[in-house]
């Protein structure tokens, strides 16, 4: 038999079984599931390392926050990320559009309640060169306090935070100090 008649089929490199067939197949599914994080972590969730003071105890220097993008709908005592001088850093939320805060020598009023605030690091305290209390919050903003006062870089300094300037709300801590 001459070899150039020879009509047997040669195996296909890519057909279905094959090792190059099924590495492709697995190459493809870690692409494919690389992609989905990367979409599920670029415009739902995100990461944050905490780099500041503002929130300790609960939160301290080193720690991961997972937070959620989509839902700014914040209630009352929802910790937030928001940016300041292009840095992110975390405040709770202690008053929404239309409420009226102030601070005084007995602590911080909302609405002319004084609130009862648990696990705050030091007395509620206007801070100098600081906004001008009382003052109400604009429709679309809430007004964010840390949770160690004086350290804390929040609504006291920044003024009212607007909802779409924020990056989401706190749904996840992760420690991880000593790294």
């Amino acid at each position: 038999m001459d070899a150039r008649t020879n009509t047997s089929p040669k195996p296909a490199l890519l057909a279905p079984g094959s090792l190059s067939y099924d590495l492709l197949i697995l190459v493809a599914e870690v692409a494919a599931v690389a992609a989905g994080a990367v979409v599920i972590f670029t415009f739902v969730f995100g990461f944050m390392r905490v780099t500041d003071a503002s929130m300790e105890p609960r939160f301290q220097d080193g720690d991961l926050v997972l937070f959620y993008r989509l839902d700014k709908r914040y209630q009352i005592r929802d910790v937030a990320v928001f940016e300041y001088n292009g840095l992110p850093t975390l405040g709770r939320v202690v008053a929404a559009g239309g409420d009226t805060v102030n601070i005084d020598s007995r602590g911080l009023l909302v609405n002319g309640a004084y609130q009862q605030e648990i696990g705050i690091v030091d007395e509620t305290t206007q801070v100098a060169d600081g906004v001008t209390f009382p003052l109400t919050v604009p429709d679309g903003a809430v007004f964010m306090l840390g949770d160690n006062r004086d350290e804390a870089v929040d609504s006291r300094i920044v003024g009212c935070v607007p909802i779409d300037q924020t990056r989401g709300k706190v749904v996840g801590l992760f420690r991880r100090r000593g790294f």
